[in-house]
């Protein structure tokens, strides 16, 4: 609160802000699922609302807001933490070169390259902590990127709370296809879309890299290797 003393912002909202974020409410993570609306605030949001004279409307509104900020730091750690991990695993376990381009520009429209002559492959890496629940934004650029790429692959990587690799997974670029928006009209575009993958879309491991593993050294790398 004493980074800005000069915010617009109501004394009361950026208190119940600051509480929120302080918190350690198990629902916050999840916020964009749980609470859709005013009327499925969580009792202490609500209590802390009514304390502050917030009406319910109002802390709906700074209770998004707040999903939102922690939300995008928590995706960016988890995602260079997830990147940096699915590149070490594989750069172990196959014969090929492994270049983790996003580290120094994120034009590519993936993050990992596997550079094999014959089976080169193109990874754009989605990673969360969360169990029992796989959902990722995709961009317009990954999108397009994955329509004319032929070696284009998404891979879900799942994290323990420690950022360790505890599972990967591949999603087939029909499934993508299938799900994302449609532009409609001459002026309006879609730039990012949230999909939310169900566990009988997941394919264990990233069969694409099979020609390219040591032997007896497939790790999470192939199906029936996966730690769950």
């Amino acid at each position: 609160m004493l980074e800005d003393l000069h915010s617009s912002a109501a004394v009361c909202e950026r208190v119940f802000r600051s509480a929120l974020v302080s918190s350690g409410a198990p629902w916050l993570p999840d916020a964009d699922v749980l609470v859709r609306g005013p009327e499925e605030l969580p009792e202490d949001a609500l209590r802390a609302a009514e304390a502050l004279g917030i009406p319910e409307s109002e802390a709906y509104e700074q209770v998004s807001a707040v999903w939102g900020k922690v939300d995008t730091e928590a995706r960016a750690q988890i995602g260079s933490a997830g990147e940096l991990a699915l590149v070490n695993l594989i750069a172990e376990t196959i014969e090929a070169r492994v270049e983790h381009v996003a580290a120094y520009s994120d034009g590519f429209g993936y993050d990992i390259a596997v550079h094999a002559q014959r089976h080169p492959l193109h990874i754009e890496a989605k990673s969360t902590v969360r169990r029992g629940r796989v959902t990722f934004y995709l961009s317009r650029h990954e999108y397009e990127t994955m329509r004319r790429d032929p070696a284009w692959q998404l891979v879900a990587v799942q994290l323990t709370r420690d950022l360790a690799i505890a599972a990967v997974a591949s999603v087939a670029a029909e499934w993508i296809s299938a799900q994302v928006p449609q532009d409609r009209g001459a002026f309006g575009r879609w730039e990012a879309c949230q999909l939310d993958v169900s566990p009988d879309v997941l394919v264990p491991g990233i069969p694409r890299l099979a020609p390219l593993l040591n032997t007896g050294t497939a790790g999470l790398l192939l199906p029936g290797a996966q730690k769950g």
